[in-house]
């Protein structure tokens, strides 16, 4: 009965019995994507599911389950079986945003992942409609400075908000935020003039800023991107101490073997390493960070505690 019990919960993918690394992976592996396809994570996702299925020997099939800030997604792999056919592409979104900005958060990031290795950075950029004269993000607080109440900026996720709100924070800015379901309809209103300002990833902004239709001013990332190397850093805009980090890493459910971990740990790693990954990367702006579980695991707390701070500091809503 056992026996029969295993071969059906191995064709249903039911995770039954314990997971072994000396075989592992004997059939598909899920990956669960919290954006829709199309998006840029999910683009991210299946260039690795490409690299890492052949390294494996075995198909990573991806999952896409958008919504509620990745929420659904991490829900998802927090109840999956820990044996290792089940993993998650999550960003800083679900996994330092929700637990932020929830009264009661649908998860605890520290303990309902089981954290395998770090995988990039996504880059945003700071935006401004092309009516403000500012050319540096100097100009444009000076500008908001001299217009007190008149500077509305729009954000279409969180890592959107807490970005700009820490530099409202750091100068005291007067200015009206307004939420929106996703980038594309507060680029719109960018484009247009309805806000004046917004944080938002490369791929919805600078092609627009090559256009001619919106402008640039900074980058949250270390390095200037590859794409727009004429738009400073935040670092070079005047602001060393940004703390926001728009990541993405890879977990699995809670308490998978040490074993298995280790192998998906290995096989992403090398796919970073590939030239062609690598390549992939550089068009959609992504910094590859490779690191070890335990450095996920530290960057997860680190993250968590920012967000919950810059929350606190700018008085951001807390959901219930």
């Amino acid at each position: 009965m056992r026996k029969a019990l295993i071969a059906i919960s191995t064709v249903l993918g039911l995770g039954f019995g314990p997971a072994s690394a000396a075989d592992y992976p004997t059939r598909p592996i899920r990956l669960v994507v919290p954006l829709p396809a199309g998006s840029s994570t999910d683009v991210i996702a299946r260039v690795f599911a490409d690299s890492v299925s052949q390294k494996l020997g075995q198909q990573i099939i991806i999952d896409n389950k958008p919504g509620a800030d990745g929420a659904i997604a991490a829900s998802d792999i927090k109840r999956s079986a820990a044996d290792g056919y089940n993993i998650m592409l999550a960003s800083n979104s679900a996994m330092s945003g929700v637990p932020a900005t929830r009264k009661t958060p649908p998860y605890d990031v520290t303990t309902d992942f089981t954290p395998i290795t770090d995988i990039g950075r996504y880059n945003f950029f700071f935006y401004v409609n092309k009516e403000i004269p500012a050319k540096t993000l100097a100009e444009f607080v000076a500008y908001a400075k001299a217009n007190p109440g008149k500077v509305v900026y729009g954000a279409g996720n969180i890592t959107g908000r807490l970005s700009f709100a820490s530099v409202v924070m750091s100068n005291g800015l007067d200015v009206t935020h307004v939420p929106y379901r996703g980038e594309p309809p507060a680029m719109t209103d960018l484009i247009t003039g309805r806000i004046q300002a917004m944080v938002a990833t490369s791929g919805t902004g600078i092609p627009q800023v090559k256009d001619g239709k919106i402008t640039a001013l900074a980058t949250v990332l270390e390095k200037r991107s590859a794409i727009a190397p004429d738009v400073p850093t935040i670092a070079e805009a005047g602001y060393p101490d940004f703390k926001i980090e728009p990541w993405a890493g890879l977990f699995g459910p809670p308490n998978m073997p040490a074993e298995i971990v280790a192998v998906l740990n290995k096989a992403f790693r090398e796919a970073m390493n590939d030239p062609a990954v690598k390549q992939r990367m550089v068009e959609q702006d992504f910094a590859l960070t490779p690191s070890t579980p335990e450095q996920l695991a530290a960057l997860v707390k680190q993250q968590l505690d920012i967000h919950r701070k810059i929350v606190a500091a700018a008085g951001i809503e807390i959901i219930q």
